[in-house]
């Protein structure tokens, strides 16, 4: 399998730079394997293309207000800073911009809000930090954060309106610093008009890291996959038991939902897990626990579009990026959506 399988030429206009006005809104790509068809919908049709006793698989996740603004309190040189943890001991580990090295306990200063963060060390090219004052990490980054657009959204400089809009309407497990995408498009509404056609759903937690959007640069085979942390918990186990025992189809609302389950079945039973998983699906692969994918659509020579590319297969995958692009379809995190069956 060849690199250039996954990739693809795409306008820079069809970037989507701001939602739909409504979530549901988002055109809707439907991709029926079996007879290798491709179909345009809505994303609110959702209900219609799925079959009663289906069951949605979900990730929870909650995006951090993880961008941090501000200056060097010593020499009131511009910083920036992304939260990706907090380490057992407080500390905080960052990726940071700013000139020069500074040293050593030297301080930061957020604007707005003043919070201070005290360089305590350096961790695998991140910087160790103390916050002042000390507090849990979502208190502090709900406070004094920013949310971590992607830099090819406005150049990553998120409005008020993103902290809603970059975040699920069923968000709540703070911990990711970058947008389960599949799921912005749902709405209680939405939601409603599946249970009524019978349709069901069930959570799993994956917090999504940076390394979601690193490109393969070199031969697939020598791609070095990150780690994620996930949990699919018992519930949703038995949940996803009882649909299949029905011949019912599983669907996953994005790659990081499909990866947590995936994770939890990697040795052939679904199982509660949690913990971090590293696994990289690309073609081909069987997959044990879903029957269907609700993604949007990626960036070219990434993880997440191959493993889109094991859900559809090759040629189809590229012919629904060709057919995409002819028809503008609007791409990436805030862009439109596929359904594949």
């Amino acid at each position: 399998m060849m690199n250039s399988h996954f990739d693809y030429e795409l306008p820079p206009h069809l970037i989507a730079q701001q939602p739909t006005a409504q979530r549901d809104a988002a055109r809707l790509m439907v991709l029926q394997r079996s007879a290798g068809e491709i179909a345009h919908r809505v994303f609110r049709d959702l209900p219609d293309l799925l079959n009663p006793g289906d069951l949605l698989v979900l990730n929870d996740t909650r995006v951090l207000p993880a961008r941090l603004i501000g200056h060097r309190e010593k020499t009131g040189g511009k910083w920036e800073g992304l939260f990706l943890r907090e380490t057992p001991e407080g500390f905080w580990e960052l990726l940071t911009q700013t000139k020069g090295k500074p040293e050593i306990g030297e301080a930061f200063v957020t604007e707005p809000g003043k919070l201070r963060l005290i360089l305590r060390g350096r961790v695998d090219g991140h910087w160790l930090m103390l916050p002042d004052p000390t507090g849990p990490a979502e208190e502090l980054l709900t406070k004094h954060g920013q949310i971590p657009l992607p830099p090819y959204i406005r150049k990553g400089r998120a409005g008020e309106e993103d902290r809603v809009r970059y975040q699920t309407v069923y968000a709540r497990a703070d911990g990711s610093v970058a947008a389960p995408t599949a799921g912005l498009h749902f709405t209680p509404e939405l939601f409603e008009r599946l249970r009524e056609r019978g349709i069901a759903w069930i959570y799993v937690t994956l917090h999504v890291g940076l390394g979601t959007f690193e490109p393969i640069r070199d031969e697939v085979a020598k791609h070095v996959m990150h780690h994620e942390w996930a949990v699919v918990p018992e519930t949703t186990v038995e949940v996803i038991r009882e649909c299949k025992a029905r011949g019912k189809r599983v669907v996953g609302v994005g790659t990081t939902a499909t990866r947590a389950l995936e994770s939890a079945a990697k040795d052939g039973d679904l199982r509660a897990w949690q913990g971090e998983t590293n696994l990289f699906i690309q073609p081909p692969y069987s997959f044990k626990v879903i029957d269907g994918l609700i993604t949007n659509f990626h960036l070219p020579r990434t993880t997440l579009l191959l493993l889109v590319g094991a859900c559809a297969g090759i040629e189809l995958l590229q012919r629904a990026y060709t057919t995409a692009v002819a028809m503008e379809y609007r791409f990436y995190s805030y862009g439109d959506a596929m359904l594949i069956l």
